[in-house]
């Protein structure tokens, strides 16, 4: 049975503040939960304006600091849909949100199922390209069922890229005019100084470094060929675990290149490896929005991407992905075909050259300044309390 614990009293004030309420599936290790723990630690601010609470779906250990003053509802969903719907109901039903904002499918069809019914605003975040990580069978046909229903009836829909957004129109029905387009926030300042602490992992000479989940969207089986095929002096170093793990290995000892492929599993903390890394690799075929990309370049990384969907191209480029073709030098970093393990060799080719580095870390420092945690948090408050507002104005007109 669902548990609602560790909140605080939340009596109303005699003159109120609107109560918002975020939710999010859990907050284990993931870039959405770390989106998540990061919008809250920035929202010191807005405590003035608004009681702020999360509502967490699952139980499970956090990997990501929540601040203190934040009120926090603790659920045991066990990552059932109906259990969730049931259990957010009844934490909407306790604190009476003015408003909620969910992350991740799940909290998303369970905010819009709790919400819908009691008319209430509502918002959404999706962090995918959903098509391309739901498959036909019945469960997930079931859920593309329900967001088709459900995402097209929310207040606010935002998306984290631009690629992402024409999906949710094309894929879902969602009206471009109840979609904002924000990006990641990357808390830039913390970024650094988690760079600078203890580097569990010593790496001589020069290296590409990669991190993330060892599953075949990711593509490692070609970032180790297009290593193989540069023939570079230098390592390559995957941070990451997942199903894939002993077949990228089997493939590097067949490449003939596996005492320089480098695979130390997860890393408590990726960011010093980063941080000294010489090149940062995405090879993936789908993006939702890659933050360590970005983390990349506020470390003043180089980096290549393959110019999958969705955002390396609006991140490196400022472009959207059907404007980049080949191998494209951009301010930031390369960008190269996705799946072509020949053009990505040449891409990486392309980022040693010392010539063109310079010039990348220095555009690349600017670019992700663009993304910082203070900027994007107050794009997402701006949503929410645009939402409040347009809600209040339609009651009382």
């Amino acid at each position: 049975m669902n548990d609602i614990r560790d909140h605080r009293s939340f009596e109303r004030a005699a003159a109120p503040r609107r109560r918002v309420l975020f939710v999010i599936n859990s907050l284990a290790g993931g870039g959405a939960e770390r989106v998540m723990a990061t919008l809250l630690s920035n929202s010191e601010e807005w405590l003035n304006r608004h009681e702020i609470a999360l509502a967490v779906l699952d139980e499970g250990p956090r990997a990501f600091p929540l601040p203190g003053w934040l009120t926090i509802f603790q659920l045991d969903c066990a990552g059932g849909l109906l259990a969730s719907i049931s259990g957010l109901n009844r934490v909407v039903r306790n604190f009476a949100p003015d408003v909620t904002i969910s992350f991740l499918t799940r909290a998303n069809l369970a905010n819009g199922a709790v919400m819908t019914k009691r008319r209430m605003p509502w918002i959404i975040s999706e962090r995918t390209s959903t098509p391309a990580h739901l498959s036909s069978r019945a469960k997930q046909l079931a859920t593309k069922l329900m967001m088709r229903a459900l995402y097209p009836r929310a207040t606010r829909v935002i998306a984290v890229s631009s690629g992402v957004a024409s999906k949710l129109e094309r894929g879902f029905g969602v009206s471009a005019r109840r979609i904002d387009v924000l990006p990641n926030p990357v808390d830039i300042d913390a970024l650094h100084a988690s760079a600078r602490e203890h580097d569990e992992l010593r790496i001589d000479g020069p290296y590409i470094v990669a991190v993330g989940r060892l599953v075949s969207v990711k593509n490692y089986a070609m970032l180790i060929e297009a290593f193989a095929q540069s023939k570079p002096p230098w390592r390559l170093v995957i941070a990451g675990d997942g199903p894939e793990r002993d077949a990228l290995k089997s493939f590097a000892a067949k490449l003939g290149i596996v005492d320089r492929v480098v695979m130390p599993g997860w890393l408590s903390n990726p960011y010093p490896v980063l941080a000294r890394a010489s090149v940062f690799a995405l090879s993936s075929n789908v993006e939702g929005f890659p933050n360590a990309l970005v983390e990349a370049l506020a470390l003043g990384v180089p980096v290549v991407a393959t110019n999958c969907q969705d955002g390396p191209a609006e991140i490196v480029a400022g472009k959207g992905v059907d404007e980049v073709s080949g191998v494209t030098i951009a301010d930031a970093g390369v960008l190269a075909p996705v799946g072509d393990a020949a053009s990505y060799a040449r891409a990486l080719q392309l980022a040693f050259e010392v010539s063109r580095r310079e010039d990348m870390i220095t555009a690349g420092r600017k670019r992700a300044a663009d993304y910082s945690a203070a900027a994007i948090t107050c794009r997402y408050w701006a949503v929410i309390e645009r939402a409040l507002e347009r809600t209040a104005e339609a009651r009382t007109s």
